[in-house]
């Protein structure tokens, strides 16, 4: 099989199966925090982990958001099974980079890898995820070039894959549905708070060996949870979260 077939393939294969991601992250954070000393941090060290990590996974949150908002459904980068594309969008966030849900996906999940305060995993996570999303973007992208081929080409050609160049942004034709984001990101928002709770009550456990979690995490914690429920039984059983044109 020829390497581009090859890396076509494990890409098809890591698109079905990117979910699975985050329970990777958990498992493998374990290890890294037990073997990390938290004990010899200055008094401001937790403090700047924590701002440091809630900015990156804000930024990928918002991001995130922001596709899922103004994208309509049947484009490419909102399918979640398998490859699919009726159309494709050059405008909105994808006249500026042309990946930006695996981007945001990036930032959302190292942001809390960066709260163990392990530089080393950090950096180890980060090339791993290039490794897994390049395979993936490769699948997507070889997609799309057969479907349309010179269209997508040509535009491929001035969108960088996953590094935004903001000057080239052009406003999109659809506004932005805050239904569209809710309906679609709870799972994911409520999954991050989760990591950030456990983490943090993984690294209490390492330097002293009890389970604590401040009154803070535990209210963000429930609060997160109940309208994570909410929202899931809004949309199981009604179409308010629903709206035509969107995916």
């Amino acid at each position: 099989m020829a390497l581009v077939d090859s890396m076509e393939k494990e890409g098809n294969w890591l698109f079905r199966h990117r979910g699975e991601l985050p329970i990777v992250l958990f498992a493998s954070a374990i290890p890294i925090i037990w073997l990390t000393d938290y004990n010899d941090n200055g008094p401001n060290t937790d403090q700047i982990f924590l701002f440091l990590s809630l900015f990156l996974s804000l930024s990928g949150f918002l991001i995130r958001a922001y596709t899922i908002g103004t994208t309509p459904a049947g484009t490419s980068g909102r399918n979640t099974e398998g490859q699919v594309a009726e159309a494709l969008n050059f405008k909105g966030i994808y006249s500026i980079v042309r990946h930006p849900l695996y981007l945001g996906n990036y930032l959302y999940w190292i942001g809390i890898v960066l709260y163990t305060q392990n530089i080393y995993y950090t950096i180890i996570v980060s090339l791993a995820f290039w490794v897994y999303y390049e395979r993936i973007m490769f699948a997507e992208e070889r997609y799309l070039e057969r479907k349309f081929g010179d269209i997508y080409m040509n535009w491929s050609a001035k969108v960088g894959a996953f590094l935004p160049s903001f000057g080239k942004y052009e406003k999109g034709d659809v506004s932005f549905s805050l239904r569209a984001v809710l309906r679609r990101e709870y799972p994911g928002f409520i999954s991050a708070v989760v990591a950030f709770t456990f983490v943090e009550a993984l690294k209490n456990y390492s330097s002293s060996k009890q389970y604590i979690l401040s009154t803070t995490s535990l209210a963000i914690l429930f609060f997160s949870g109940g309208i994570a429920t909410l929202l899931s039984l809004i949309n199981n059983n009604t179409n308010w979260l629903k709206q035509k044109g969107r995916s």
